[in-house]
């Protein structure tokens, strides 16, 4: 079956943000993801609130806990830590010695092979107190397969300042078969995704503003010719969501991250097919050949280490294929402290599709694993987290007048990237986000003016509150996911002579691996989940 889906043509926005060269600000390497999706319209929080306000719950006793035996929590964050973290800690601990007779480990995946860290953490009984959760990190599948402890209980005990704290609303929209997994980040955003470019060398070559996949490519094809020395995009190990997942995105109106190959165009969700095997891919992989061909990307991108954030902000790359907004702006922050006289440029993709989702609730949070022994106590802690600006300002943005300090309500990072300990956002705190806390940089104004952009073009995210349930393919599933790596990653990265012949064996592979079994019963479910929804 034909998707029947050819290349757009549209009028872009360009937005790019030029900051002055006296303010020197960095971001950390966000991937709230995602990497990666819807409840109510994006606003930025008072970017002077937290200097001047906000209420604390400092000094609070939990209510209904035993705090009397001293535990140690152990917190885990995906990514890579920042170099200030031992300092952070260590003031983090006196105060939750003090409040809660704990301490707490904060532990980072970083960011090379994380799904598989992540997924052994939750798979082999390590004690873990508290762990990041979103829908690219699998939520609702571990969820489901109850991987983490339901909060519904626990809430009221041991947390009734951050069950309060967090709208109802969202509450219900993490809800997985009736119960409560996850707490929600309250920070309303968007995370849809956009093209990311070196705007000063645009400028420089008068090459096309990328608002589709042909501007985007005539402008790699720009880069390549009159800056050979430089790499004109990076996608890194995480191909499938960083290129193949993001083509699909942008040039063919894609639901949503299906997994399994298969696709349904947001405006028709309910018409999901095959995508893996189609001609569709079968071009779209003979695009990606062309693209290593070419040169625009290395030939040992599923080796690299290096984020593509960092490789774009230190001047080794010169666009990425999509970004969020946020993670834009902090990339250009960084790039801005190392090299003031650049500039970056950033096109939304809902600019050229014609709509944008906000972000779901499901999108930050953090879970209490089954394996915890300590629950009440970790429910206890990051309500601290949350609520108590001591603790959220500290793990967000570090100490103040050592890492950061702020002028006329916006925050400054003291130093640059390279020297300082502890960025803005240096934990990836993106799910203890409390917006009257939240300090932004100056050009953080410009990430809102996107959002007000796509505020005007917004649609409900259908796909995020999907709950996959693979109990009966498990095996098959697992399978398939070690096939895929072998055979599909290195067609994705152009590593493959005869793309033709390299997707038979990949589908042939897959068949046997049970790829029919599969989409058959996800159809199903997908199917099942937009007639309860209502979704036509």
């Amino acid at each position: 079956m034909q998707m029947g889906s050819k290349r757009k043509k549209a009028v872009g926005l360009l937005l790019t943000t030029v900051m002055s060269m006296s303010i020197f600000t960095a971001c950390g390497n966000n991937n709230g993801g995602s990497n990666a999706a819807d409840n109510g319209a994006a606003n930025a929080a008072n970017s002077g609130s937290a200097a001047n306000g906000g209420a604390s719950n400092a000094g609070a006793e939990p209510a209904g806990i035993d705090t009397s035996k001293k535990v140690q929590l152990q917190f885990y964050m995906l990514g890579n830590a920042p170099k200030d973290l031992p300092k952070i800690e260590e003031q983090i601990n006196k105060m939750a010695l003090e409040d809660l007779n704990a301490t707490v480990k904060f532990n980072y995946t970083t960011w090379t092979d994380w799904d598989q860290k992540y997924k052994l953490l939750l798979s082999t009984g390590q004690n873990v107190d508290l762990i990041f959760t979103a829908d690219w990190t699998q939520y609702q599948q571990y969820a489901k397969k109850k991987a983490f402890k339901p909060l519904d209980e626990l809430l009221p005990v041991a947390a009734p300042a951050l069950q309060k704290f967090v709208p109802q609303d969202m509450w219900d929209a993490v809800k997985i078969d009736g119960s409560i997994y996850t707490v929600p980040a309250t920070y309303r955003e968007y995370v849809t995704n956009g093209f990311v470019w070196r705007e000063d060398l645009r400028k420089k070559y008068n090459l096309p503003t990328p608002v589709d996949i042909d501007t985007f490519e005539a402008y790699l094809d720009g880069i390549r010719q009159n800056e050979p020395k430089l790499q004109p995009v990076s996608f890194g190990p995480d191909i499938m969501n960083s290129l193949a997942l993001m083509y699909l995105d942008i040039e063919r109106k894609n639901v949503g991250a299906l997994p399994y190959g298969l696709f349904a165009a947001y405006d028709k969700p309910a018409d999901i097919m095959p995508y893996w095997g189609s001609a569709e891919h079968l071009e779209d992989l003979k695009r990606f050949k062309s693209w290593a061909d070419k040169g625009y990307f290395s030939k040992n991108e599923l080796n690299e280490t290096e984020t593509i954030q960092d490789k774009i902000s230190n001047g080794s790359t010169a666009a990425i294929l999509g970004d969020n907004p946020t993670r834009y702006n902090a990339t250009m922050e960084k790039m801005k402290s190392l090299h003031p006289d650049w500039e970056l440029g950033y096109t939304p993709y809902g600019v050229t599709n014609g709509y944008a989702t906000p972000v779901h609730p499901i999108h930050n949070g953090f879970a209490i694993p089954e394996s915890s022994k300590n629950p009440e106590r970790a429910l206890a802690f990051y309500e601290k987290m949350v609520t108590d600006k001591r603790y959220n300002l500290l793990t967000q943005y570090g100490v103040e007048g050592v890492n950061y300090t702020v002028q006329d309500g916006y925050y400054k990072m003291l130093g640059d990237a390279n020297t300082n300990g502890f960025p803005r956002e240096g934990m990836n705190g993106w799910a203890w986000r409390n917006p009257d806390y939240m300090l932004f940089e100056p050009s953080y104004d410009g990430v809102q003016k996107i959002f007000d952009e796509l505020d005007k073009i917004q649609k409900p995210d259908i796909f995020t509150g999907f709950a996959e349930d693979y109990t009966e393919y498990q095996s098959e599933r697992a399978a398939l996911e070690q096939v895929t790596k072998q055979y599909l990653l290195p067609l994705l990265a152009g590593q493959v002579a005869n793309v033709e012949e390299g997707l038979k064996t990949f589908m042939s592979k897959a068949n046997q691996a049970g790829l029919q079994k599969i989409q058959d019963s996800y159809k199903k479910q997908w199917l099942a989940y937009l007639t309860e929804k209502g979704i036509q």
